[in-house]
């Protein structure tokens, strides 16, 4: 009897992947190097359950509350670091100490800035916000004359009326904010890296596929697998269809040189099965769903490996500061 492969071992060949074949590259603005290979996909069929990956622990409540966090539209870290969810809170804090450098701010330690996000909504609205990053492009694009654009819930509307739909995508990828495109000062501080995906029906039920122009895959990976396949399942409960393929695609696929050796124990390490996602309560919409909604059941990882968060990319002044315009003679 032929046995069948683990869904996981395609991330784990991935992984593989990038360690032997990458190509070194260093990060302009802060030197530090990777390992990256080009144009990659693996898929899932969300009927074997969620791929949360079981060769290492996942940060379960970091994924389900962050998703939450774009689908409600938000760009305050202030709902993570009320939730225990941290790991946005490096961007912000940069941002901060450039104003302190500039004198505009008290210096503070990380663990004094976060505290008083906590504390102070004031604080919060005026040092926490992160503009023109998932939730807001998500749910609330910024259009011409002032109004905005709700593409996630269109696409539900569209799907809906539509089951054959082909146009229902949603992107984060805002040229007007990013980089030497945008305006002086309005460049996105935050690398905008899983930028487009598409959703569709196939035999009936929910399919989604991501392109990921940017994916480090020890510590980020694995968790935009299992982010956006739980994504594909809410929206597959919402339109009443069974969730189907979640399929993730990679322009640039790298490791960062400090992840190496933790990238190999992990290959050392068999597989478990994937838990599954229990939905306690009915929602109809996105505006109608909670994180508390959602059920994690059987999961069983092996320990976790933990790895340094490098807070590289995005907008780099020396190089994308917007180019002075040649005078006229």
């Amino acid at each position: 009897m032929k046995r069948t492969r683990h869904p996981e071992q395609q991330y784990l060949d991935l992984v593989r992947d990038t360690l032997e074949n990458g190509e070194e590259q260093t990060d302009a603005g802060t030197g530090i190097k990777t390992y990256s290979v080009f144009g990659r996909q693996i898929r899932f069929d969300l009927s074997q359950g969620l791929p949360l990956l079981t060769t290492k622990k996942v940060y379960w409540n970091g994924i389900l509350h962050e998703l939450y966090w774009f689908l409600s539209g938000q760009s305050n870290i202030k709902y993570l670091v009320d939730n225990n969810v941290h790991i946005w809170d490096d961007y912000p804090y940069r941002i901060y100490n450039e104003k302190v450098k500039k004198g505009k701010a008290p210096a503070l330690t990380k663990e004094e800035f976060i505290a008083k996000i906590a504390s102070s909504a004031a604080f919060a609205k005026k040092h926490g916000e992160l503009r023109h990053i998932y939730g807001e492009l998500w749910r609330r694009w910024p259009a011409e004359g002032g109004r905005t654009v709700d593409q996630l819930g269109w696409v539900i509307d569209e799907l809906r009326k539509d089951p054959d739909a082909h146009n229902t995508l949603v992107t984060a990828w805002n040229p007007q904010y990013l980089y030497g495109m945008a305006k002086p000062g309005e460049g996105v501080r935050f690398p905008i890296c899983h930028n487009l995906y598409q959703v569709n029906i196939k035999h009936g039920k929910v399919c989604l596929q991501l392109y990921q122009r940017s994916a480090d895959i020890f510590l980020g990976v694995p968790f935009n697998i299992a982010s956006y396949a739980l994504l594909t399942m809410i929206i597959a409960k919402i339109l009443g269809r069974e969730p189907g393929e979640f399929v993730h695609t990679f322009g640039d696929l790298h490791i960062y040189e400090d992840h190496r050796e933790q990238a190999k124990e992990q290959l050392k390490r068999k597989p478990r099965p994937f838990p599954k996602v229990k939905f306690t309560k009915a929602f109809k919409s996105l505006d109608t769903f909670l994180p508390a909604f959602v059920e994690l059941i059987d999961y069983n990882p092996h320990a976790t490996i933990k790895a340094p968060f490098a807070v590289v990319g995005g907008y780099n002044e020396k190089l994308h500061r917007a180019a002075k315009k040649p005078k006229r003679k």
